[in-house]
């Protein structure tokens, strides 16, 4: 059996309580837990004290204001996945929300915590004892070598998270408050190549709010991932894929292309280069062969999670070509 370390628990019920609660130094937020709570179990965090969002109600909303969807952090996946104005404004992100692990997660599980959900490797994610027989573990937990790049300088854990892709496709922006001033960060920018400090909020931050500008024009987006299991798994490649179309034709003429490719190493990956489906219909075949070659060639995943790189670098290939025709029909 693996317990849980001894912590103390606060459970404040105003945005304005848990910032001041997160000041205390080593203090970390606890939502659904269903990420935190088996990385304690495994001695890879053991905070003084968890600060529970569960009282506090203003970070439960779902709305649009000003342009743009705002999801509350609080949100649980559930409700992402099932919200009427997620699936209108936002169908991807509802898509992907629904495919997190299985429904007691989902129902557990926050919005926010996927956003920042800690990254992930076969070498980190065991007990401490299986650890300690490395030999002291590696970058991420107790010692100081990396066993899937062993001269690399930075740890290349895989971020895992299935929303992380599709808000980067849809230019999501994060709210955050606790700093010297509010600040909102575009989720592009919110993740590092470094998995040890792999995001740009500070330990005293505390994210509220996902913002989401609402599409102008027609727009088709959608998700896909690869796991062993179809549900519980964390998926072991993934994708997020978007077309804004032409408003005035009939034909679905691709106007705009974004692509972003998760379960990589610690940040998800844009994929570039994406300018000749410019001007094609989506229906034309070549745009799933010219977006699913560009997938294959830019991104190359590593032996940081189950399963051969090079096989998940085909399922990449496969997966994108199969969802971008699926867009199509």
């Amino acid at each position: 059996m693996l317990r849980l370390p001894q912590f103390g628990i606060e459970t404040p019920s105003t945005v304005e309580d848990a910032v001041r609660l997160l000041k205390t130094p080593g203090a970390r937020v606890v939502a659904g837990g269903t990420d935190i709570l088996p990385n304690l179990k495994h001695l890879l965090d053991t905070p003084p004290v968890l600060v529970s969002l569960a009282a506090v109600s203003a970070l439960r909303e779902v709305k649009v204001e000003e342009g743009a969807l705002v999801i509350g952090a609080a949100v649980t996946l559930t409700e992402v996945s099932e919200h009427p104005l997620v699936r209108e404004h936002a169908p991807s992100l509802a898509e992907a929300a629904g495919l997190v692990a299985g429904p007691l997660h989902r129902n557990m599980g926050t919005l926010g915590g996927n956003v920042n959900l800690d990254v992930r490797c076969r070498y980190v994610n065991q007990t401490k004892f299986w650890r300690d027989a490395l030999g002291g573990g590696c970058l991420k937990s107790e010692g100081n070598v990396c066993f899937v790049v062993p001269k690399g300088r930075n740890c290349v854990a895989a971020l895992s998270a299935d929303t992380v892709p599709v808000l980067v496709s849809l230019d999501a922006t994060f709210d955050l408050v606790g700093g010297e001033a509010p600040r909102s960060t575009a989720a592009q920018d919110y993740y590092r190549a470094d998995g040890i400090h792999h995001i740009v909020k500070e330990p005293e931050e505390l994210m509220i709010a996902i913002r989401i500008p609402v599409a102008t024009t027609p727009r088709r987006a959608t998700y896909t991932k690869w796991s062993v299991r179809r549900s519980i798994d964390f998926p072991l490649v993934s994708a997020a894929i978007r077309f804004d179309l032409d408003e005035d034709s009939s034909h679905g003429v691709i106007t705009a292309a974004k692509v972003v490719v998760g379960v990589l190493n610690p940040r998800p990956r844009v994929v570039g280069r994406l300018d000749d489906v410019i001007g094609k219909k989506l229906s034309d075949p070549a745009v799933a062969r010219i977006v699913s070659e560009a997938v294959h060639k830019q991104c190359k995943p590593l032996e940081n999670v189950p399963y051969e790189a090079p096989y998940r670098r085909s399922m990449l290939r496969v997966l994108t070509r199969r969802a971008v025709r699926g867009l199509a029909r």
